[in-house]
Parts: structure tokens; C-alpha cells; sequence
């Protein structure tokens, strides 16, 4: 996956604004935000989208979900956030390496 930005993103080879990572993710702040708080949780593997999630990969995507509460109190989202999750071009994915959106703040218009 070299010329995947996420995992050059992961591997310290692009500079990102992160605010989590470990072994398996990493957290990083969205450089086009969307929201006052916009942020991407991605795993270190790369798994194109939720298209390919294998059964192996649920204990991966399950702490990425249970990571987003705690993420979301960081930033001061105490009153709610949205997740977003864009699987394949005709979902809006444009980078092709699964990423889940936290997004918060004032003024998050309702969908």
C-alpha cells in the first residue's frame, strides 16, 4: 500500500495533527474540516472499507467504535457527535482506506 496517504499518514511519512494512537490506530484531525471537531480514526492495517472487513478484523473495528466516546469527551463533545462511515466512491469514500469521521461542535447541521 505505498501510495495509500493513510497508511503513509500511520507510518510518520506524512506529518498529521494526531491526538490519539496505538498499536493497531491512529487519530488524527481532518486537514478539511467539516465540523468544529472533525477527526479520523483509522487503523493501522489497511482494510480498503467496511466492504472488506474480515471476521478477524472485529475485535479492530469494535475498539475503534468504543474508542469514539472517550475521543469525543477529549474534544468536549459532551452534548452528542456524529460518525460517518463512507464505504466505496459511491458512498463519498475518496481515500480507500477504511476511516471512521467523529465529527462535533457547534452548528453540526442535522442529517
Amino acid at each position: 500500500m505505498n501510495s495509500c496517504l493513510f497508511c503513509k499518514i500511520e507510518k510518520g511519512e506524512i506529518p498529521s495533527d494526531q491526538v490519539y494512537q496505538d498499536k493497531e490506530i491512529v487519530v488524527f484531525k481532518d486537514i478539511s474540516p467539516k465540523a468544529e471537531v472533525h477527526l479520523l480514526v483509522v487503523p493501522r492495517k489497511h482494510i480498503t472499507s467496511v466492504n472488506e472487513l474480515l471476521p478477524e478484523d472485529s475485535d479492530l473495528i469494535s475498539k475503534m467504535v468504543l474508542l469514539l466516546p472517550k475521543l469525543a469527551k477529549q474534544q468536549g463533545l459532551d452534548d452528542g457527535f456524529r460518525t460517518i462511515i463512507n464505504t466505496g466512491k459511491g458512498g463519498g469514500q475518496e481515500v480507500f482506506h477504511l476511516h471512521i469521521h467523529l465529527l462535533g461542535g457547534d452548528h453540526l447541521p442535522f442529517v
